[in-house]
């Protein structure tokens, strides 16, 4: 065999590798989501390559047949090839024994060098780099090289699926997606660009209405306009001016005895249209949805959905009402900073090291403001309020603080037991340190 006809050869074997390096990444970098999207859109190949992604096995022992044949063809005609030539090259300065020697380190290192080169890493960046577009490219072939060597795809298939469920390891990767992998290429797609940063904050509001509690976007008890159903019309219209809301509950004597609620703009009609407005008039005032304070913000636009409502009362275990919760409500936890005025924002940004936070506000929404992951005793609290309550162990009084993970949390207003504002400040490394020293005294 010529020079020439060798080189030609160990080319060809180069392809091939190549080939089955391309095959191999492509699928197993190849997104489930764009090859749907690609199947879809009329591709039928894309359609084949999520089957083959599902039973992977037979693929991949083509690929690692191939490539293991195409490695040892190359050496052996790499080694036969060049080695002589290498071994007359240092024969010119070196002893016939050692210019041999030398000659075959020489031509091993040259067919390793390009089988590394162009048969490993150029093709697997290349798959990776366009892992989708390139497996519908090769799905055919590989398909063809399944069916010719069926038999002995079958036979190392079925020994290696043997001796995987002896060891008890899984031979199917897990296809489900879950909230943190969606929450994760949201990241990536931020920090790409692709995403803004409210648009990605907005998408993980949404996952976390499994896991916020109805309290955290609810209007207080103390903050909810609220109609006797024997109010006069005189003072109806007067608390409508003084309190404009979109809806209000109607009750019987106290707020706790809610009997429904009466729609703002019905109550609109009637004094444009100067007629008088009776709470006790028929159809006036509406069934009210009543829910328990431990639903999640899910749970309660699973209620809303279901009775057609956009408004709900809230009530805790002693059947007292604690607050109530509008679809607004919900909307604006999912949106966030994107809606919502200036003068209703819960958390003021002082300066890049100081927080300025009513006490109500949701304790989640602390968080993502700090920028931390949890507070001690999580799952205690729903509120700045409520934290501070189980830190100090009683009721928070003016000029109280905690100092906790890196961060100073400073009562500054109270107002009939209620913590109104509190002052959240990023300590300094010494005082971290300080911290950190008296929490490791205190749990010896």
């Amino acid at each position: 065999m010529t020079l020439t006809e060798s080189l030609f050869i160990i080319g060809l074997l180069i392809a091939a590798s190549a080939f089955f390096s391309v095959a191999e990444i492509s699928l197993a970098a190849s997104r489930r989501l764009r090859l749907r999207q690609m199947a879809d859109e009329g591709d039928a190949r894309a359609a084949r390559v999520l089957h083959v992604q599902e039973q992977p096995g037979d693929y991949f022992t083509v690929v690692q047949v191939g490539l293991n044949a195409v490695a040892i063809l190359g050496g052996i005609v790499g080694e036969g090839t060049l080695s002589p030539y290498f071994g007359a090259l240092f024969g010119l300065w070196l002893p016939e024994g050692r210019a041999q020697a030398l000659g075959f380190l020489a031509s091993f290192l040259a067919v390793t060098s390009l089988f590394i080169l162009f048969a490993d890493l150029c093709p697997k960046r290349l798959g990776m780099a366009n892992p989708e577009r390139l497996a519908v490219r090769v799905i055919g072939p590989m398909q063809l090289c399944m069916t010719l060597f069926k038999p002995v795809i079958w036979l190392y298939s079925r020994t290696a699926d043997m001796l995987l469920a002896l060891s008890g390891l899984p031979v199917q990767r897990d296809e489900r997606v879950t909230s943190d992998d969606i929450l994760a290429m949201m990241e990536a797609g931020a920090r790409a660009g692709v995403l803004a940063a409210q648009e990605q904050q907005v998408i993980a509001n949404v996952f976390e209405l499994d896991s916020r509690s109805v309290t955290s976007a609810m209007t207080l008890r103390e903050r909810i306009a609220f109609f006797r159903r024997d109010d006069p019309d005189e003072l109806i219209r007067a608390r409508i001016a003084a309190e404009p809301f979109s809806t209000y509950p109607v009750c019987d004597g106290d707020i706790d005895h809610v009997v429904g609620y009466v729609d703002a703009k019905d109550l609109f009609q009637r004094a444009l249209k100067n007629q008088p407005i009776s709470l006790a008039e028929e159809g006036l005032v509406r069934k009210v949805l009543i829910v328990p304070d431990r639903l999640s913000l899910a749970e309660v636009l699973a209620h809303f959905r279901q009775v057609h409502e956009d408004f709900a009362v809230i009530v805790n275990e002693y059947s007292r009402v604690v607050g109530v919760v509008t679809l607004n409500d919900v909307m604006s936890t999912v949106m966030g900073d994107l809606v919502g005025p200036a003068d209703e924002e819960q958390i003021v940004r002082r300066d890049e090291n100081s927080w300025l936070i009513d006490g109500t506000t949701p304790i989640e929404d602390v968080l993502h403001a700090l920028g931390i992951d949890e507070l001690p005793h999580a799952g205690d609290y729903e509120t700045l309020a409520g934290f501070l309550m189980v830190m100090l162990r009683r009721v928070p009084r003016r000029t109280d603080s905690v100092s906790v993970g890196g961060y100073l949390f400073e009562v500054l207003d109270v107002d009939s037991y209620r913590i109104d504002q509190v002052m959240v400040s990023r300590l300094g490394r010494a005082a971290q340190a300080g911290e950190e020293a008296q929490a490791s005294a205190e749990r010896s």
